[in-house]
């Protein structure tokens, strides 16, 4: 058929699915929001939670995705006054854009500067 797109590749599902998936994260209301609370400084799950007035199961949640899209880090932890391990969640990127062509899209992250 004319006009019909050629059928991907199974290399290119793998890099169409993460590439989607992380659009998928930017372009959420909670994922931004928590994105954008950790850019400057790392904070944990309660921190967030408050912040944002978010249940802190949702940033629970949030948070795992982002960590297995490797758009946030887990840069130091604390421990809690009863000896609990408490992870401290920082974002790895500062900006990013998505341009949208003909027959392909890109996904341009920049990251965050650390000291």
């Amino acid at each position: 058929m004319k006009g019909k797109l050629p059928k991907p590749s199974i290399l290119e599902l793998n890099e169409y699915d993460v590439k989607q998936r992380i659009i998928d994260a930017l372009t959420n209301t909670c994922s931004h929001a928590i994105l954008f609370s950790i850019v400057t400084e790392a904070k944990n799950a309660v921190q967030i939670s408050q912040e944002l007035q978010l249940s802190l199961s949702a940033v629970y949640k949030t948070l795992s995705n982002l960590e297995k899209l490797t758009l946030v880090t887990i840069e130091d932890f604390e421990f809690s006054n009863e000896g609990k391990k408490i992870k401290r969640y920082r974002s790895r990127i500062k900006r990013a854009s998505i341009e949208i062509g003909v027959n392909d899209y890109e996904v341009s992250l920049y990251s965050v500067k650390t000291n």
